[in-house]
């Protein structure tokens, strides 16, 4: 009877170690299980035309890095555009150039060379630098808007308000802001468990894309990453309506129509280029809430036109219409033509 006791209690002994280191090698595994590569399949449907794909897409890049980079040097060489107005410039264009560095080079690696592994921690750093660009270019182009209202409805106290030390804080503000509001979803999406496919339909890394991946509850995620920086640009477009509000109040109030085009004028470049921001960030979030009809592709492919063509374009945009820098490129380039 002791005997049989004995062999049935180490029976049962025998299983529960059994059921303890399986539950021990399944929980190792679940927590080890987002250490792993993960691979960017590119633009799903579009596999045999990804080649074509990249032309236009390295030629913009090329576009971006090379408008960007002209214009932070202009700035800099240049003492007459040491205002704040182009201070902020700057920082747009440093901004531009971290958002479409952060994707194109690995889209286009993709593009050529088919589906490409990235690490865990490389995909957390794009998906952070994506998305904290993007919450920084709405932050600078408020400051802008700020800018121009001081600059028009209260021109005298222009050098007075907008003093250097003013910009500084205004820049560190808007940068340590924006850290704050996107690094929560890095710690949310590490926290995350990886035990099925890897495998991104995306050519980067974006949050609730990786977040999908997972083998858990991501409702968190899904509420952070829609609510909260979506609701920082929203307050970012009432606040730039509300600047834009009193500067037109200020512009019409100006008895000469001379004067009124020439205030309205100052604004044109930073109107053009917060369109081009806001329209297709808009456009892109309300395709992903509500257009359930909206191919899988084409959300990709507008993913990534938005990473590169509002960073190629908004030094086009300024080299155009801003008088300061149409002088400064033409006495740069063409010294001869400028005398």
């Amino acid at each position: 009877m002791d005997t049989t006791d004995d062999l049935s209690e180490s029976c049962f002994c025998g299983k529960d170690t059994e059921a303890i280191h399986q539950t021990s090698l399944a929980i190792y595994n679940l927590s080890s299980s987002n250490t792993g590569d993960f691979t960017l399949r590119g633009i799903p449907g579009l596999e045999q035309c990804h080649v074509w794909v990249s032309v236009p897409s390295c030629f913009i890049y090329l576009v971006a890095i090379v408008g960007n980079s002209f214009l932070l040097y202009l700035i800099a060489v240049e003492h007459s555009l040491h205002a704040p107005m182009f201070f902020f410039l700057s920082l747009l264009a440093m901004t531009d150039l971290i958002l479409s560095t952060t994707c194109v080079p690995k889209t286009l690696t993709i593009l050529w060379f088919g589906p490409q592994k990235i690490s865990f921690p490389g995909c957390l750093t794009q998906l952070f630098f994506l998305h904290y660009s993007f919450v920084l270019d709405s932050a600078i182009l408020l400051a802008m808007a700020f800018d121009r209202y001081v600059a028009i409805c209260s021109p005298l106290r222009y050098t007075t308000i907008l003093t250097p030390r003013t910009v500084v804080k205004i820049a560190v503000g808007v940068s340590f802001r924006s850290f704050c509001v996107f690094a929560p979803c890095v710690f949310l999406v590490n926290r995350l468990p990886f035990c099925r496919t890897h495998i991104i339909p995306h050519t980067y890394c974006e949050h609730i894309g990786v977040a999908r991946l997972a083998c858990a509850d991501i409702s968190i995620n899904i509420w952070y990453g829609f609510c909260v920086p979506i609701m920082t640009v929203i307050i970012d477009v009432i606040l730039i309506v509300v600047s834009y509000t009193f500067i037109l109040c200020a512009v019409f109030r100006l008895p000469s129509r001379d004067a009124r085009k020439k205030a309205l004028r100052t604004c044109g470049s930073h109107v053009c280029v917060i369109l081009m921001f806001y329209i297709p960030a808009f456009f892109s979030i309300l395709a992903h809430r509500f257009g359930h009809n909206v191919s899988h592709t084409f959300h990709i492919m507008f993913a990534n036109l938005y990473v590169i063509i509002p960073p190629a374009l908004n030094p086009i945009v300024y080299g155009v219409k801003t008088k300061q820098i149409q002088d400064k490129v033409i006495l740069l380039l063409l010294p001869k033509r400028s005398q």
